[in-house]
């Protein structure tokens, strides 16, 4: 075995001048102009990183509003297209039931502006309009299906293929893609300004 390294007045004397050199060095930097730009650099490299948090953030939350505002219309529609026959049998004590739904005379005509404006204002939160048409017409689908499948059960199959009745829902389907349409362009305007 070796015996350990002495260290001499010397050796000690140079490593603490090289300790108090690096500090006389960092001390130095702190009023030059060289500070100052890794200061810059350091930041610089620390701020795309905060903007792309943040932007993920926000992409976050018009997600959910989205998603919140094709539940919500979902709901709406579903409601809207029971039958007014169905909604009287279960409402019998309301007035309204067959003019309103589920809904007091109050609030209707706030449910009709929420029928037209959540698929435009779907189509304003979504980024492409691929997007803004799927999910303005998405509730619609919904709602539809859910219809046709309580309907055919009373009336037969062939309700869905009716001449009437596919010219019904398919305008409910462009009615909805056209207020999402729109939504979408809205927001391509409002961004170019």
């Amino acid at each position: 075995m070796l015996p350990p390294a002495r260290t001499t007045p010397t050796t000690q004397a140079s490593a603490t001048g090289t300790r108090s050199h690096a500090k006389d060095v960092r001390i130095g930097l702190q009023n030059t102009p060289v500070k100052g730009i890794l200061y810059m650099l350091s930041t610089s490299t620390r701020a795309p990183e905060k903007r792309a948090a943040q932007k993920i953030s926000k992409e976050k939350y018009i997600d959910t509003a989205i998603i919140a505002c094709v539940v919500l219309e979902t709901i709406i529609v579903t409601l809207a297209l029971i039958p007014a026959q169905l909604w009287t049998r279960l409402l019998p004590q309301s007035s309204g039931a067959a003019l309103n739904g589920p809904f007091p005379a109050s609030i209707a005509p706030l449910i009709t502006a929420l029928l037209y404006l959540l698929p435009a204002i779907i189509g304003f939160l979504c980024r492409n309009w691929q997007k803004a048409l799927l999910f303005a017409t998405l509730p619609a689908w919904i709602g539809l299906g859910l219809f046709l499948i309580a309907a055919t059960s009373k009336v037969g199959i062939f309700y869905l293929v009716s001449t009437d009745h596919v010219t019904e829902n398919v305008s409910v389907l462009e009615l909805f893609a056209a207020l999402g349409s729109m939504g979408w362009l809205a927001r391509q305007i409002f961004k170019l300004r």
